[in-house]
C-alpha cells in the first residue's frame, strides 16, 4: 500500500494507493435490448440507415460533404413542401429548431399570437416568454386545438403582431391541426404576421406544403415518421421570413443563428459555421432518400393506414382515444387509459415483458394516456398487430 502526497496551494492531501487494485478496469461493451419503439419516438430505423453511419468519416470542411448538403437541403425542401426560401438542417434536436425560429423572428416587445393545446404548444409559450415577447396566448383542453377563428380573431385585435405559432401535430396529444385552413386564412387576410408551424411528428408521415399553404417557418426532428437517429433538426424559412432575421440590430444566438447556418448549407463557397455531426448527417441523408423513392404520397398513405388500424383495434378493445376522430394524428395515438388501470405498470410490462416501448401523458397537464406511435418503418398493420397482441396479454379484458 502507497500513500501519496499532493499540495494544492496551503492545502496537503493524503491520498491512499492500494497495491491490488488493477492497473486497467476493464469496462463491458453496452449492449442495449432490441425494442419495438412504438412511442411518440424515436422510432426504429430501417438497417440501411444503420448501415450509412458506417460509411468513411470525412471533414464538415471537405468540399465533397459541402456537395451534398446541397442535396440534403434539397431533400428536406422536398418533405416540407418548400421551393422558396430555405431548408436545411440544425444538428440539434428538434427543441433547437423551436427555439431558432423564436429567437430568429421575435425581438424583445414583439407581439406574437401563440395557440397550445398540449405539452409542446405550452413549451412555444414558454420560449416567446424567455424572449421577451408579448403574448397573446390562445389555448384549448389537452386532446383538441385551438380553432382557426379564434385564431385569426386575435390576429384581427392585434395587428401589430409579428408571428402566428401553431403546432400542427402535437405529439403530446395525438392532435392534428388544420394548419392549411389557417395559412391560407391567413394569407388572404393580408396580414404581414409571419406563420410558425411545430411539424415534429408530422413530417416523413403526413402532407405539407409549406409554399401553398404560406407556412413562413417549420421546424421538426429526426427521429419520429423520418425515421433517422435523434439528435438533428430539419428547418425551413420562407424568403420573407429570411429577410426578417436580424431586423432592427435585433441579436440572434450565433449558433442558433439561421442566417449564418444559411452561409454554410447554402451559399457557396460555404462559410464555416460548426463542426456538423457527419455520421448522422449520413443517416439522415439516408432516411431522406429512402422516403423519397418510396414516395411521399404512398408514404403518407402508409400511416393513415396503420394509424386507422390500430386505433380500430384499440377502439374494438373498449378503449377511448384522446382527440375527436376529425382531429386525430395516424402517426401518433393518444389512448385514455381507463379508470382503476395504472398505466405506467403497464408501460413496464410491455418494455420488459415484451420489449415494446410505448408512451405515456407528457407534463403534470396530461389526462392518464398512452401514447402509441405508428410511424417510419414502424407504420404498417405487422406492428400494429405486434402492439394489439401485446396490449391483450397485459388487459385480456380489454378496457374493462
Amino acid at each position: 500500500m502507497e500513500l501519496a502526497t499532493y499540495h494544492a496551494g496551503n492545502q496537503r492531501m493524503e491520498i491512499v494507493l492500494s497495491a491490488t487494485a488493477p492497473e486497467h478496469a476493464t469496462i463491458e461493451s453496452f449492449q442495449p435490448p432490441t425494442r419495438l419503439l412504438a412511442g411518440p419516438g424515436p422510432s426504429n430505423v430501417d438497417p440501411r440507415v444503420l448501415e450509412a453511419m458506417r460509411k468513411p468519416l470525412i471533414s464538415h470542411l471537405d468540399p465533397v460533404f459541402w456537395e451534398r448538403l446541397l442535396v440534403m437541403a434539397e431533400m428536406i425542401g422536398t418533405v416540407y413542401g418548400r421551393t422558396d426560401g430555405a431548408s436545411f438542417c440544425l444538428s440539434q434536436s428538434g427543441t433547437s429548431g423551436m427555439e431558432a425560429g423564436i429567437l430568429n423572428l421575435v425581438a424583445p416587445g414583439d407581439t406574437v399570437v401563440a395557440a397550445s393545446a398540449g405539452f409542446f404548444g405550452n413549451r412555444i409559450l414558454e420560449m416567446l416568454r424567455r424572449r421577451g415577447a408579448k403574448v397573446v396566448e390562445l389555448t384549448a383542453p389537452f386532446g383538441q386545438h385551438v380553432p382557426n377563428d379564434q385564431i385569426l380573431d386575435a390576429l384581427a385585435q392585434n395587428p401589430n403582431a409579428v408571428m402566428v405559432c401553431v403546432v400542427y401535430a402535437e405529439t403530446s396529444t395525438g392532435v392534428a391541426h388544420p394548419l392549411q385552413e389557417l395559412g391560407e386564412a391567413m394569407r388572404a387576410s393580408g396580414t404581414d404576421a409571419l406563420l410558425y408551424a411545430d411539424c415534429v411528428t408530422a413530417i416523413g408521415g403526413m402532407p405539407i406544403e409549406l409554399d401553398a399553404w404560406g407556412v413562413d417557418y417549420a421546424y421538426a426532428c429526426s427521429q419520429k415518421c423520418i425515421a433517422a437517429p435523434p439528435g438533428l433538426s430539419p428547418v425551413s424559412i420562407s424568403s420573407r421570413a429570411i429577410e426578417r432575421i436580424g431586423r432592427d440590430g435585433m441579436q440572434v444566438p450565433y449558433s442558433l443563428d439561421l442566417a449564418e447556418h444559411i452561409k454554410y448549407w447554402i451559399d457557396r463557397p460555404m462559410t464555416y459555421h460548426h463542426t456538423t455531426p457527419n455520421l448522422s448527417y449520413y443517416a439522415l441523408d439516408e432516411a431522406l432518400r429512402l422516403s423519397l423513392e418510396e414516395g411521399l404520397d404512398v408514404r403518407y398513405a402508409r400511416h393513415a393506414d396503420a394509424g386507422a388500424y390500430v386505433q380500430a383495434g384499440f377502439r374494438e378493445r373498449g378503449f377511448d382515444l384522446l382527440p375527436a376522430a376529425s382531429d386525430q394524428l395516424a402517426q401518433l395515438t393518444a389512448v385514455r387509459v381507463p379508470e382503476g388501470i395504472d398505466g405506467k405498470a403497464i408501460q413496464g410490462i410491455l418494455l420488459n415483458t415484451h420489449n415494446i416501448e410505448v408512451g405515456g401523458g407528457l407534463g403534470p397537464l396530461s389526462p392518464p394516456i398512452w401514447r402509441i406511435g405508428m410511424m417510419g418503418v414502424n407504420a404498417n398493420r405487422e406492428t400494429a398487430d405486434r402492439v394489439l397482441a401485446a396490449f391483450d396479454t397485459v388487459l385480456p379484458n380489454g378496457a374493462h
